[in-house]
């Protein structure tokens, strides 16, 4: 598979990395001191980032949005990697393509207003008992009449303070498995819907990351998306996106930067009379690292590729999940070493970003569980998966 860039492509990727490094890094250390973003900033970046195009790029521009492919999403998601997740959230938006399954009376009410900037959302999965299985979540929805009453838990949902609404799944059949869940929109303040406690982490600085709990929330048949029964393949289908670009392509943009920091410290720190560049032991950190990230982004353009052709990418997205997010995890690693005692040291950006690499092999599903999926598909399709025929 050749990757070869078209002007407009390039004109892309120059224009995202621009925006994120005027206008996104600068902000960061006032982030990570603060631990949120300043509103006033956070609407600012909002307006910049529409004015050029770059807000709600994934959804067909007949909604308003981007229209980009699977393709040019990844190659700008890229450049956002380079950037603190808060900063990307608000700059760039939250628009899930899963608010595409509504129907048109849905997409008025919440989509529309999603892709102009005027409301934000979370998806809502993950539950105390269900992480990487999506399947095995315990919130209910049961039909009263017309109505559907929802009971349940989730947590760790990301950007939960800030958005005003919530796709949240929920088991609909019990006897029917993973064709018994079904998807809810739920607005923020309806009766009977708390938002808990913001659950601390390691990184992410700025980024909520939130507990919900829904005592018998009432909700009209308008709030069911897509059909009853279809909510785990809508949320599969979503996750897989999400893996694709904001896990795999930032990934490989976070651990760019990451080589881009330790190439400049390996040619200007000196040890011994020369750059630490020069020794042997530094130079393999640095091509391993170059390899890696090169070897993963091509994996993401595949994957990336696969979609735009409306070809299974299922075992691709999670070959991307576990090498690039595993790839982040080794470069900042190494970056740390390279950097010595500042890179533990606050006063540079590594240990923040090999803070926030650590999350990638964790959610949306762990590097354990994308391996079974890669190797359930060898053993249902063969090396054809990833030798195709001539």
């Amino acid at each position: 598979m050749e990757i070869v860039l078209s002007e407009e492509q390039r004109l892309l990727v120059d224009t995202a990395r621009r925006f994120v490094h005027a206008e996104l890094i600068p902000l960061e250390e006032e982030v990570e001191a603060k631990r949120r973003l300043d509103p006033e900033k956070a609407r600012t970046i909002f307006e910049k980032s529409r004015a050029i195009g770059l807000y709600a790029m994934n959804i067909p521009t007949e909604y308003g949005g981007g229209g980009l492919s699977a393709v040019d999403t990844c190659l700008v998601e890229e450049q956002f990697g380079h950037a603190t997740d808060i900063l990307v959230r608000r700059a760039f938006g939250n628009v899930y393509e899963v608010l595409l399954e509504g129907d048109e009376t849905q997409k008025k009410r919440w989509l529309l207003p999603s892709v102009r900037g005027e409301r934000t959302f979370s998806v809502c999965f993950t539950e105390p008992g269900a992480g990487s299985d999506a399947a095995g979540i315990k919130t209910r929805a049961m039909r009263d009449g017309a109505d559907w009453v929802l009971n349940g838990q989730k947590h760790f949902i990301s950007d939960g303070l800030f958005s005003d609404f919530f796709v949240v799944s929920a088991v609909t059949d019990p006897a029917a498995g993973a064709k018994g869940i079904s998807l809810f929109i739920v607005d923020k303040g309806v009766p009977g819907f708390a938002i808990g406690r913001d659950q601390p982490m390691m990184g992410l600085a700025g980024t909520s990351h939130v507990e919900m709990f829904f005592d018998n929330v009432r909700l009209g048949p308008e709030h069911l998306l897509g059909r009853e029964g279809q909510g785990l393949k809508l949320a599969l289908e979503t996750l897989g996106r999400i893996r694709l670009a904001h896990i795999g392509a930032r990934a490989v943009g976070k651990a760019a930067r990451l080589l881009g920091l330790m190439t400049d410290h390996a040619r200007e720190r000196r040890q011994f009379g020369q750059p630490i560049g020069e020794f042997q032991m530094v130079q393999q950190m640095l091509a391993d690292s170059a390899i890696e990230i090169e070897a993963a982004r091509l994996l993401v353009l595949r994957a990336a590729s696969l979609i735009d052709q409306g070809r299974e990418a299922r075992e691709h997205i999670s070959m991307v999940k576990v090498y690039a997010a595993e790839t982040l995890g080794r470069v900042a690693d190494r970056a740390v070493q390279v950097f010595g005692g500042m890179g533990y040291c606050k006063d540079l950006p590594i240990e923040r970003l090999y803070r926030d690499a650590r999350i990638f092999r964790i959610f949306d599903g762990t590097s354990e569980i994308h391996r079974g999926v890669v190797a359930r598909g060898l053993m249902k399709r063969g090396v054809s998966l990833v030798d195709p025929p001539a």
